[in-house]
């Protein structure tokens, strides 16, 4: 399961983070995860649950963002947001298509304290 590795890097930024603010605890961290990434959300929240323990995150709530994917038209040059995983234009069909969003899992905010 990756999500270990990936709470472990995670809360490996956290404490650098932490340090260079000269916090002494993160209350909030906010990460966004693509549909597309690979990571599943729950495994994630329940690896970050059971690593914090004994770190500055360990009273910080967990929020995810979920990201659906976004396309990019060549054809109709607009962005969409896909709902099903149908890789073509909604609008025009077309399938000169980019993915520019929810492919990834992005660390957003952190609060300290």
């Amino acid at each position: 399961m990756h999500e270990y590795s990936i709470v472990q890097a995670l809360l490996n930024q956290c404490e650098e983070h932490a340090k260079a603010n000269d916090a002494e605890k993160i209350t909030r961290i906010e990460v966004k995860i693509g549909v597309l990434s690979g990571v599943e959300p729950h495994l994630l929240k329940t690896a970050f649950d059971t690593f914090k323990e004994k770190t500055v995150c360990e009273e910080a709530e967990f929020v995810m963002q979920i990201q659906p994917v976004v396309i990019y038209c060549s054809e109709c040059e607009k962005a969409f947001t896909l709902s099903e995983h149908d890789y073509s234009c909604p609008q025009c069909q077309g399938s000169l298509i980019k993915i520019i969003d929810g492919e990834d899992m992005i660390l957003l905010r952190l609060e300290m304290v």
